[in-house]
């Protein structure tokens, strides 16, 4: 079952939101809703990305013509319906399709990267998702991981000390956003914490599983940014994946 519908969203920016900055998270889980093993709706997943009204989404899990999603550009088909631009970041072949991360922006973007991450031991392949989005006058960088999801945390502590050597070095700004599939007391987020800053470190609401949700893995984090945090929410969506995504606003200089 597939269901593609959904309104175009209008992204020009009113007065009110000109000086702030929407940025989003989503573990997509391919656009199949828990409750529907079966079905792949990204009607859900737009309707969930227009009512937050974010400047520019990082997504995870994101199908682009593999079988079990009817053979469609889950990326190409969301920005299309929204109104935004896009880029999709290949971590592996599945499925007789690919399989990976995406970016929508309501905002100009350039370089895109896509960076492979290493393995300690032998899994899924991951990769780094990293633009540059221009806010205002200003170009900053945007990071979209999905860090490995093995028992073992011995890949996610690699690729997290791989990102923070790539990120080092990086002249502007820097926002990461993902699914770190690390809870805020593991080792993983412990090395985050070296380098960046997140949006929530105290009594953060949990992001997974979408229903009753226990832990928090999915993350926002900053580094060398100078704009005043406004709010963070972890929208309570239940239906479209199995994660609840993360959005924050921050006030622009």
């Amino acid at each position: 079952m597939l269901h593609t519908a959904c309104k175009t969203q209008k992204t020009n920016h009113n007065t009110d939101t000109d000086h702030e900055f929407k940025i989003l998270t989503y573990n997509i889980h391919h656009a199949n809703p828990p409750s529907k093993p079966e079905a792949i709706d990204i009607e859900a997943i737009c309707k969930v990305i227009q009512q937050s009204d974010a400047d520019v989404v990082a997504l995870q899990e994101v199908d682009i013509q593999t079988d079990r999603s009817g053979k469609i550009d889950q990326a190409k088909l969301i920005a299309e319906k929204l109104g935004m631009s896009y880029h999709f970041f290949k971590a592996i072949d599945y499925d007789d399709g690919e399989y990976g991360l995406a970016f929508l922006s309501k905002l100009p973007i350039r370089n895109p990267e896509n960076i492979s991450l290493p393995q300690v031991v032998k899994a899924e392949g991951r990769t780094l998702a990293l633009l540059q989005v221009k806010v205002k006058d200003k170009w900053i960088y945007i990071a979209n991981t999905h860090l490995d999801a093995s028992r073992s945390d011995k890949n996610r502590v690699a690729q997290m000390k791989f990102i923070l050597e790539k990120t080092a070095g990086l002249n502007l700004p820097v926002i990461l956003c993902g699914d770190l599939n690390s809870i805020p007391t593991s080792e993983t987020i412990r090395l985050l914490d070296t380098q960046f800053k997140r949006t929530c470190m105290d009594d953060c609401l949990p992001t997974s599983p979408q229903a009753n949700p226990r832990r928090t893995i999915d993350y926002i984090a900053t580094k060398n940014l100078s704009w005043k945090q406004k709010s963070i929410e972890v929208i309570a969506e239940t239906y479209a994946s199995d994660h609840r995504p993360v959005k924050v606003v921050f006030g622009i200089d």
